[in-house]
């Protein structure tokens, strides 16, 4: 017993404490000052627009009102400035990000579930498609929409702005389908269902949140933008609020500080919304566990 207790190897000793070294919280502090700058950068524009919007006096300044009142929106929530523009811009980009979502997954599944020495290739020209700038096409586009008739087109701007968000639509897509396993399609290739059949029963409920990320982050752009709309729309009645936020800068440089930044206030609403109910209604990740029987 005693020669065991010997031979025993004994407990190591327990480590110091590591000491932070002088550069590493220097680096820390430095970090932590420039994000909040940063912070700070982006709380200023929301702050305006919250104060300015209830400031029937707004001006360019972030100020607490003096009086607050909602006299602003009551003049920007009308049906010529607000409510038209605003149906204008929610069939713009749901139109846009529901054609985008179809067409992405429709070109991301044979990328994702079928090997070619193409797919690469592929895929990079697809990424280059993303680093064209949308001015430099916008010539060349306006030329085909006059010769194809459609100039001032819902349709026809609707399919455009789906065609320039397809590239990083088509990437994004394919990584949330790498994450669905493909023995739950084989398994539904046994029972006799085709490869459509598999791809609208198993893929597509698996992936919804992925879906629902491509189809905000297409409906985002879509909502924000101004320059295709601007060109391709010609008609009041048809511009989105994007378009028609120019109502509030007048002549000589005037500019009505508090209906811009109620009408702002208003105008991020409807995105903020979509985002909160499709995040509440697809979940936050992944129900795989237990999908294939073994």
């Amino acid at each position: 017993m005693a020669r065991d207790a010997t031979l025993a190897p004994a407990a190591p000793a327990p480590a110091a404490p590591a000491l932070a070294a002088p550069g590493g919280r220097r680096l820390r502090a430095t970090t932590t000052a420039v994000l909040a700058l940063i912070g700070v950068c982006f709380l200023l524009p929301l702050g305006w627009i919250l104060l300015a919007s209830f400031d029937a006096r707004g001006t360019l300044v972030v100020r607490l009102p003096q009086e607050w009142s909602l006299q602003n929106f009551a003049e920007v929530l009308t049906p010529e400035l607000a409510w038209r523009p605003l149906w204008n811009s929610f069939l713009l980009s749901a139109g846009t990000g529901l054609l985008t979502v179809v067409a992405a997954v429709l070109a991301a599944y044979p990328l994702s579930r079928y090997q070619s020495r193409l797919n690469k290739p592929f895929l990079y020209t697809v990424l280059f498609g993303t680093c064209l700038p949308i001015t430099a096409m916008m010539v060349p586009v306006y030329s085909l929409f006059v010769r194809l008739g459609q100039l001032d087109s819902l349709a026809g701007t609707i399919a455009f702005m789906a065609a320039t968000s397809l590239p990083m639509a088509i990437w994004m897509t394919k990584n949330f389908m790498d994450s669905v396993p493909v023995s739950l399609e084989e398994a539904a290739w046994t029972d006799g269902a085709t490869a459509m059949t598999a791809l609208r029963r198993v893929v597509l409920p698996l992936m919804r949140p992925g879906v629902a990320v491509v189809f905000i982050f297409v409906f985002v752009q879509a909502w924000g933008n101004f320059f295709v709309p601007f060109v391709l729309l010609l008609s009041p009645e048809k511009q989105p609020a994007a378009v028609s936020i120019f109502a509030f800068f007048g002549s000589y440089g005037t500019v009505a500080y508090g209906q811009l930044a109620a009408y702002s206030l208003a105008y991020s609403v409807p995105a903020l919304a979509l985002y909160v109910l499709v995040s509440r209604l697809t979940g936050s990740s992944f129900a795989l566990a237990g999908a294939v029987k073994g």
